[in-house]
């Protein structure tokens, strides 16, 4: 059921970047995208009664394995929310300059006055 809910997430963001033509709006939608990604990432890697996968001294391997939450999709999450925070930094800059080249945000009107 999550698995869906965050699969409707990310397709709500690429419905919004195939039909939206202001500029901002397609940023929003990207970051949306990430969004869902990101809690997609997370669900994958939940267990229900999961541990913090710290190993102690003297105890069992194979009991340990079986019943941590396994920390791949957590290392992929932070290291994804940093990449994305750098995409939308540049995303943000580069609405800016389309804003200060055109005069506007809408795509439509960028090209018409592309000339």
């Amino acid at each position: 059921m999550i698995y869906s809910l965050c699969l409707l997430l990310i397709f709500v963001g690429l419905y919004g970047v195939l039909t939206k033509k202001n500029v901002v709006k397609i940023v929003l939608s990207i970051i949306i995208i990430e969004y869902g990604v990101h809690l997609l990432f997370v669900c994958i890697g939940y267990r229900a009664g999961g541990k913090a996968p710290i190993l102690d001294r003297g105890a069992d391997v194979a009991k340990f394995a079986a019943s941590s939450v396994d920390p791949l999709p957590q290392a992929i999450v932070l290291v994804s929310i940093c990449v994305s925070l750098g995409v939308v930094a540049l995303l943000v800059a580069l609405c800016l300059k389309l804003y200060e080249k055109y005069g506007t945000f809408d795509v439509n009107e960028m090209r018409r006055l592309k000339g």
